[in-house]
């Protein structure tokens, strides 16, 4: 009787040890991202271009409990989803039950992918203009073979909303019917607390730059790379209390496996972040922090005659009203410089990364995507 009176008392804290070491050791083997089958178009060793195919329900469950039917018709237009940089592309097919890719492709979107990829060392050269205006073209028309589709839709989520839209300006595509930008950046100078840093960049670099003629450029870019795991800490740090509230209610949370799971799944997006290429920080602080060229409506790229006024598709823009690195005032910015006469500006609740794959945005803002790209088809 004594000893089992004992198992029953120890077993919760052997069950809390299980999953600790679970989460510490065994992280991904607990991930439930990635479950959504998908076929490799392109690969030249860094970007990689996905298709996913129809899914093979005939429903799928939603996080909030629901059951939603699979389109069996598919949609006329094709949808490319244009990541950001440094993120993995955990964050599209988080879990089975909130995944962006499952989701759209329910709702009978022909859909593709664009992954940036890993860069190493040795692709340092890359600049922003290397994805929207070398790599993007062959992309899409590897798109357009595949689907035997000439127009398009875009959804860019932060760095890749900006790729798309310089795309589209720098490209003269007239085959780009809508634009869906999720987080997208325009007047860095008007981000909230981090525009006021980098105004303040600003003057400093073009005080350096007036009296001693040094340029972000004439830096080696080896030497600007910025590493996955800096990148991690960058964007942990733009809501240090929840990244720390996060582990607590971790170790509080120990005993269920459920919970344990969950975290081990975003984890695998958060702690996984990619490299910048040592190019792309320059240009980011020459072109975006410094002289902050696209709140003009000029590409951040060098001798451009490309200009967002050159954009006329269809845009939806979508910003959060809780996102530090990416306010509302900063995208809504682009209202004033791209001549689409069809636009509509919403702001759902989230941070930057809540806004593309969260709960709250599988409630707010997947329908309102997918319905807005079908009433325009």
């Amino acid at each position: 009787m004594l000893t089992e009176t004992l198992q029953q008392k120890t077993r919760p804290w052997r069950q809390r040890l299980r999953n600790g070491h679970a989460r510490l050791f065994a992280s991904e083997q607990l991930s439930q991202a990635e479950q959504t089958p998908y076929d490799t178009l392109f690969d030249d060793d860094l970007v990689k271009l996905r298709y996913y195919p129809p899914l093979q329900e005939k429903a799928i469950p939603l996080s909030d409990g629901t059951i939603m039917p699979v389109n069996q018709t598919s949609q006329r237009t094709p949808l490319v989803l244009v990541a950001p940089l440094a993120v993995n592309m955990l964050i599209y097919d988080l879990f089975p039950q909130r995944s962006l890719v499952r989701y759209l492709r329910a709702r009978g979107f022909e859909l593709y992918m664009v992954d940036w990829g890993r860069p190493g060392k040795h692709h340092n050269h890359l600049s922003l203009s290397s994805y929207f205006a070398d790599y993007l073209p062959k992309l899409l028309v590897q798109v357009r073979q595949h689907s035997g589709k000439q127009k398009l839709s875009l959804h860019g989520w932060s760095f890749g909303g900006l790729f798309s839209l310089c795309y589209t300006a720098v490209s003269n595509d007239p085959d780009i019917e809508n634009l869906v930008l999720v987080g997208t950046p325009c007047d860095y100078h008007r981000n909230g607390a981090l525009g006021a840093q980098y105004r303040r960049l600003s003057r400093q670099a073009k005080w350096i730059r007036n009296n001693t003629g040094l340029r972000i450029h004439d830096v080696p870019a080896r030497l600007l790379r910025s590493p996955g795991w800096m990148n991690s800490l960058a964007f942990k740090l733009t809501n240090p209390v929840g990244s720390l509230q996060g582990y607590m209610n971790l170790v509080k949370n120990l005993h269920d496996r459920e919970f344990v799971t969950a975290h081990a799944t975003n984890g695998a997006f958060l702690d996984d972040m990619v490299a910048y290429p040592g190019g792309v920080i320059q240009d980011i602080v020459r072109y975006l922090w410094t002289d902050n060229v696209v709140a003009s409506g000029n590409l951040p790229m060098e001798n451009s005659e490309g200009h967002l006024s050159q954009v006329t598709a269809n845009v939806l823009n979508i910003t959060g009203a809780n996102d530090p690195i990416v306010t509302r005032d900063c995208s809504h910015a682009m209202d004033a410089l791209i001549r689409s006469k069809d636009k509509t500006f919403i702001t759902i609740d989230g941070g930057h990364m809540g806004i593309l794959g969260s709960t709250t945005a599988q409630k707010q803002s997947w329908g309102s995507i997918a319905d807005w790209l079908i009433a325009r088809d």
